[in-house]
C-alpha cells in the first residue's frame, strides 16, 4: 500500500470562533490531501484522462490544533477499488502524536473528456495499492 504524507500548518484563516481549525478546514484538507496523492502517484496519462469527486465523507473529530500548529497528514488506499469508486483513509495526527482528526472518504473517478463515471482499471490503481 503506497501511503502519503503530508504537513499542514494551521493558518488564522483556518481557525474558528472556538480558537481551533475549522471542522471544514480539516474537511478541505482532507480533500487537497488525496489530490495531493493522485498528482504525486498517477502517471501522467491517468492525470490527463481521468479526475476525480468525493461521494462521501466519514469523518472523527479526536483533537484541536490551533492557529502555527502543523499535523502530519497521511493518506493510504486500503482496498481495490470497486467498479468507478474506492474508500480512500485519511489521517492528522499533531506534534504531541496524537490523532487529531480520521477520515475514510469514497472517491468516483470520472472520466475527463466525457465526464461520465470511468471503472478504476488495475493499472490505475495499482500505484496506490
Amino acid at each position: 500500500m503506497s501511503r502519503f504524507v503530508q504537513a499542514i500548518t494551521a493558518s488564522a484563516a483556518d481557525i474558528d470562533e472556538l480558537g481551533h481549525v475549522n471542522n471544514a478546514v480539516w474537511v478541505r484538507w482532507i480533500q487537497e490531501i488525496a489530490v495531493a496523492h493522485w498528482m504525486a502517484q498517477a502517471l501522467p496519462e491517468h492525470r490527463d484522462a481521468y479526475f476525480w469527486v468525493v461521494t462521501r465523507h466519514e469523518v472523527d473529530y479526536r483533537g484541536n490544533v490551533g492557529v502555527g500548529e502543523t499535523v502530519t497528514g497521511e493518506t493510504w488506499v486500503a482496498a481495490a477499488p470497486k467498479g468507478a469508486r474506492f474508500d480512500r483513509a485519511v489521517r492528522f495526527t499533531g506534534a504531541d502524536g496524537k490523532v487529531k482528526v480520521e477520515a475514510v472518504t469514497t472517491w468516483a473517478m470520472l472520466d475527463r473528456a466525457t465526464g461520465k463515471l470511468a471503472r478504476v482499471r488495475d493499472e490505475i490503481a495499482a500505484p496506490f495499492l
